[in-house]
């Protein structure tokens, strides 16, 4: 680039690349995006940022002091990136949760003992000291398992899960747990011990909570190759019970805050497009895959941008949200807050599922919104990045937008090595791919400011009526009635307004 057309400043050089392109009969939008893109490949403190983030603060839950270093890492990492302006936006959470030493150990009428490696479900309630439990194998937790099985009542229930393989086998893994849950507790079960869907006695946290509820019965995640051992017991005719204790602590309500940066648009700045990632964590491993390195692409791609010298023409809110864990809680409290903001809201990007090829995008059931966001994902099609697909799905930071009727992109990735680490003792530092995320950069660059500097919005806010539609369409209006969400939508709790 002409070193005196940089000197002149950012609108002079966005007017510089038009022309540019012009003269050369290029696409102007085409040389910005491999402006942003050339931009977001150098080298940056992506990988500094997502070290300190981790190793030196660790696992984050909201209410944690941990937490609260997260939040300061992120006010000034998004200063060092160059924001125009950062600030927090604080709000609840019904309740704090904590594990304490949860223990179990095995017992068998010959004498024989082993430890059963556990954690507790998070927000799940505490279980005092219980000496000598029955445990009962329910298979997959169907309604004809237990039936099988008969009397469960004071027992814990034993369920057995499948080793993750693909995004539908983690996402299958929430949609069977409300209804293991409501049968357990039909059948006053003491407990549930789900087996582990990791190998090699990989543990992990999962939550059943949708809005920080604490939840209705005690329940543990059991070392696979534990619960496969009982499984087996059992089988063969041997009785087996549990010395259990699961001392979780549960407090009242708590502050926590998203982190909100912004570059502020230069013809509508009132209007404006977000990217986003969630800061939070569990606390089992570092929070790295899920969802440390996209927190720390966020704040990358403002500096990309800012680095370029190019101005969008709406506002770019680039947000690091809390809550996420535990039901979406923080995108929800931004949602609510800035409800009467919502129609001057171009688009929401959103990244949360580790480092894996991103493959494309899902426009959140929004057919109408492909043409214009195919047009734009084009200079990522050397990343293999360039599709769209009005797929929906619930579980990340988009939904609340989705819900108010603004166009959102998710992005679509590859499963990698997310799947064994996700929420696991496993999710660490080391088992970020850099290099894929440095290209994660600048898709999140590219895509974002592509959005916010159109001449037109890539589709209006959808009203209420066109919001079910494209539930139902995609069949996501199924997934939230098995996971309770639905209710909070049909009563106009939840969603764009009728």
């Amino acid at each position: 680039m002409n070193r005196k057309l940089l000197w002149l400043g950012p609108s002079l050089l966005l007017a510089g690349i038009f022309l540019a392109a012009f003269a050369a009969d290029r696409d102007p939008d085409r040389e910005i995006a491999n402006h942003l893109i050339a931009e977001a490949l150098k080298s940056s403190p992506l990988e500094t940022n997502l070290r300190r983030l981790t190793d030196e603060i660790g696992g984050r839950i909201p209410g944690t002091p941990a937490f609260q270093r997260a939040v300061e890492w992120g006010i000034a990492a998004f200063k060092a990136a160059g924001a125009d302006s950062v600030h927090t936006e604080e709000f609840t959470i019904q309740h704090s949760w904590a594990e304490g030493a949860t223990a179990m150990t095995a017992s068998l009428y010959s004498g024989t003992t082993f430890p059963v490696h556990a954690v507790s479900v998070a927000w799940a309630p505490a279980l005092a000291v219980a000496k000598h439990v029955p445990i009962v194998d329910v298979g997959d937790g169907s309604a004809a398992e237990f039936a099988k099985v008969g009397d469960v009542a004071g027992r814990i229930v034993l369920v057995h899960t499948k080793v993750l393989a693909s995004w539908e086998d983690l996402f299958g893994e929430y949609d069977r747990a409300p209804g293991v849950i409501a049968l357990a507790m039909k059948g006053k079960a003491k407990a549930i011990a789900f087996m582990a869907t990791r190998q090699h006695e990989i543990l992990y946290r999962h939550t059943n909570s949708v809005a920080g509820e604490i939840d209705a019965l005690p329940q543990l995640i059991v070392a696979r190759e534990d619960g496969e051992r009982i499984a087996r017991l059992l089988a063969s005719a041997n009785p087996v019970w549990a010395d259990l204790s699961i001392p979780n602590k549960i407090g009242p309500a708590i502050k926590t805050w998203n982190v909100v940066a912004e570059i502020p648009g230069a013809e509508k700045p009132d209007e404006f497009v977000v990217l986003g990632a969630h800061l939070d964590s569990w606390e089992l491993g570092t929070g790295a895959l899920d969802n440390g390195c996209n927190a720390a692409l966020v704040i990358d791609a403002l500096r990309a941008i800012k680095a370029s010298g190019l101005k969008p023409h709406r506002s770019i809110r680039f947000i690091l949200f809390s809550g996420e864990e535990q039901g979406m809680i923080g995108s929800r409290a931004y949602v609510r807050a800035h409800r009467n903001d919502l129609d001057k809201a171009a688009g929401v990007v959103v990244f949360d599922s580790g480092t894996g090829k991103t493959t494309g995008f899902s426009a959140g059931g929004r057919k109408d919104v492909i043409p214009a966001v195919q047009s734009i994902l084009a200079p990522l099609e050397s990343f293999g990045a360039a599709k769209v697909e009005a797929t929906a799905e619930y579980g990340t930071d988009h939904f609340d937008f989705m819900l108010e009727g603004v166009p959102t992109l998710v992005a679509d990735q590859e499963e990698a090595n997310y799947l064994e680490n996700y929420h696991a003792t496993t999710d660490t530092f080391d088992k970020v791919d850099f290099s894929q995320l440095k290209k994660h950069v600048a898709e999140a660059a590219e895509l974002t400011f592509a959005l916010a500097n159109a001449s037109k919005r890539v589709g209006p806010r959808l009203n209420r009526a066109q919001i079910e539609q494209t539930l139902v369409e995609t069949h996501l209006d199924r997934e939230l009635k098995e996971m309770g969400v639905w209710e909070e939508w049909a009563n106009a709790k939840r969603g764009r307004e009728p």
